[in-house]
């Protein structure tokens, strides 16, 4: 199964519309199965984007994990995406090298954040 960046941006984003600190019990993504869901929450506990619990087991097609909560760094990452222009820019900057990573990604929205920021502020 290959990452989905954008799926992980949707499970932050259902995690922060959630009333409580803790992720929804029963978390679905519209046009994503349970599986993908679940191994790419096992992904993004091994990225520190949040925290939850391996639940994979012999049985299991794929790891999966079951989330618990988000982490600073995945607030943080979700607040540098937020924005869907910026995000859609940054996908297209980090995914020129041939490949998304993670890291590069976050690193571009990071300094778009920045530049819209400054612009915003007035400042050069």
């Amino acid at each position: 199964m290959k990452r989905d960046v954008d799926l992980v941006r949707k499970i932050l984003m259902a995690c922060t519309d959630h009333e409580h600190g803790h992720a929804p019990r029963d978390l679905a993504i519209e046009g994503y199965s349970e599986e993908q869901i679940g191994y790419h929450v096992y992904l993004m506990m091994q990225a520190g984007l949040v925290d939850g619990a391996d639940v994979t087991t012999m049985g299991s097609s794929s790891p999966e994990a079951v989330l618990n909560s988000i982490t600073w760094a995945g607030h943080e990452f979700l607040e540098a995406s937020r924005d869907e222009r910026l995000w859609s820019k940054a996908k297209k900057a980090a995914g020129s090298t041939g490949g998304l990573v993670l890291d590069v990604l976050k690193s571009v929205l990071i300094e778009l954040a920045k530049e819209a920021a400054k612009k915003a502020a007035g400042l050069p």
